[in-house]
């Protein structure tokens, strides 16, 4: 992959959408590439997180585990952003993920987000906003569910 195609992946991701160019240029060229063949597994469930993954070409399903048995948590393609939370802050992972075909991804890890973020405070603001935007549309989704809840 080139470094023109890489940043046209990054583009298309919507937590990168607001950055411009040269932004979206550095972080592809601090990126890190990961090839998988079918049936590997990329990360697993309740491992520490330090990186997203942007899927680049292939399928991934997430599972989790719910007593014995493995339940999919979704099928993800291109343009998907894996472990979006670790790009901020050490979590664990909530599902493990395996690849359904041989898949590419783009590797970001946690220290060169943080450093955009640092060297360009507006990503941070824009990347606050979302946050916050999902989090009141969030609520407001558990608030309308609450009446389905009272007995």
């Amino acid at each position: 992959m080139s470094l023109e195609s890489d940043i046209a992946v990054l583009a298309s991701v919507p937590l990168f959408a607001g950055l411009d160019g040269d932004q979206l240029r550095l972080l592809a060229f601090g990126a890190e590439h990961r090839r998988l063949r079918r049936g590997e597994t990329l990360f697993r469930m309740a491992a520490r997180s330090d990186a997203g993954f942007v899927v680049v070409t292939g399928e991934v399903e997430l599972l989790r585990q719910k007593g014995e048995t493995q339940i999919s948590a979704g099928v993800y393609g291109p343009g998907t952003l894996l472990g979006e939370f670790a790009l901020l802050t050490e979590t664990r992972r909530p599902a493990t993920a395996v690849t359904r075909t041989d898949c590419d991804f783009i590797r970001i890890a946690r220290p060169l987000f943080r450093r955009m973020l640092e060297e360009y405070p507006e990503i941070a603001r824009k990347l606050h906003e979302r946050i916050a935007d999902d989090l009141a549309r969030m609520t407001a989704d558990i608030l309308s569910l609450e009446d389905a809840f009272r007995g």
